[in-house]
């Protein structure tokens, strides 16, 4: 379901004459991850385990989305309450990237965390506890109770806590300076028309 909600919503071209690459495989990725988990919900191909190819697609279509997001929440002029939302959803979709992203690694190197429940299945990956682990690295807590134990997961946890503090410096930035703007505008055009009806009244 929450594919088919980030594949409506951020399906939209953008702004250029142009369609890019990014553009096209948007959809086809989303359309893909929908019909493989569909196909891996109705039971997949029995004993061949299906979950790995459906682990990896959700990972790839969580990073085109949220980059998706930061991209057209940056095209937005104005600040409304859904650019707020964009802006508060952009940041939630990269900590359900970043837990997808470990989800595969914990997948493919079991032990890759430690503290979580350890299974060999992909239906029993913890993606409970690797979620709160991205939000965590994500927002620079760092509780310290599930730690990565293999330098993949490392540098992967380092990354994540870089661009959790960045993305909110940039998004600030960005919306701040909008606001700015905005204002300034508003401001500027009353005093134009102020002026004009002083002089049609002189």
């Amino acid at each position: 379901m929450l594919a088919l909600v980030l594949l409506l919503g951020l399906s939209r071209k953008q702004q250029s004459s142009r369609i890019s690459l990014l553009d096209r495989l948007y959809p086809f990725a989303g359309t893909i991850l929908i019909l493989d988990q569909a196909f891996w919900a109705r039971g997949g191909l029995g004993p061949i385990d299906g979950g790995l190819p459906l682990l990896v697609l959700w990972a790839f279509f969580a990073v085109l989305s949220a980059t998706r997001l930061v991209y057209f929440l940056g095209l937005e002029k104005r600040i409304n309450a859904d650019v707020l939302q964009g802006a508060i959803a952009g940041y939630l979709m990269l900590g359900l990237t970043a837990g997808m992203i470990y989800s595969v690694m914990e997948y493919l190197v079991p032990g890759s965390f430690h503290n979580i429940n350890l299974h060999s299945d992909v239906a029993y990956v913890d993606f409970v506890s690797l979620n709160y682990y991205a939000f965590s690295c994500l927002s620079t807590v760092g509780f310290g109770d599930i730690l990565a134990t293999n330098h993949p997961a490392e540098m992967l946890s380092i990354v994540v806590a870089v661009i959790g503090p960045v993305y909110l410096a940039v998004v600030m930035g960005v919306l701040i300076a909008r606001i700015t703007a905005s204002e300034t505008s508003v401001e500027v055009e009353s005093s134009l028309a102020e002026s004009d009806a002083h002089k049609n009244t002189n």
